[in-house]
């Protein structure tokens, strides 16, 4: 076999390891962006433990076909990058804060689908996923809202006491 063959069947493997490895992929279209944006844009995921690469487009359908996927071949198509995710929500999140904080960035990067926890999510669904808060968001108002009556009770008996 050529070498080029074989290198290409080792970004394959290396594709399917991570795609098997992240909890989301979230694929988007990366048309016009220029380099700084695209700087910016990877430290923002590999400050979240997330990775931003650009495959061919070809490997990466082959990843997912060889993972038993199918749902991607129509966005496989034009410029794609993929993001790896360690969690559900951060990669979706990490899109729609750029695009919000620079608009222009809005014709330039925009997600297509994503690959979360084994189920298909198209780009409606990404934009529902962007608005859900993180875990560490969701634990903090847990734990307030499991704190607030004890609070108020001390506060109640605590007034009681002091008027006395």
């Amino acid at each position: 076999m050529s070498a080029n063959l074989e290198a290409k069947k080792a970004i394959v493997e290396e594709i399917k390891a991570k795609i098997s490895a992240s909890k989301s992929v979230v694929l988007a279209n990366y048309n016009k962006l220029t380099v700084s944006e695209v700087t910016e844009l990877r430290n923002r995921f590999k400050a979240a433990s997330s990775e931003y690469k650009v495959y061919k487009n070809t490997l990466v359908r082959k990843a997912f076909d060889e993972l038993g996927v199918k749902d991607f071949d129509a966005d496989l198509n034009g410029t794609t990058a993929i993001v790896f995710c360690p969690d559900e929500t951060t990669a979706c999140s990490i899109f729609a804060k750029a695009v919000k904080e620079n608009p222009a960035l809005e014709e330039k990067i925009v997600p297509k689908s994503a690959y979360v926890s084994g189920a298909y999510v198209d780009a409606a669904g990404i934009k529902k996923l962007a608005a859900i808060p993180s875990r560490e968001v969701l634990i903090a108002k847990m734990l307030g809202c499991l704190q607030a009556p004890i609070a108020n009770l001390a506060y109640v008996l605590n007034s009681i006491a002091q008027s006395k």
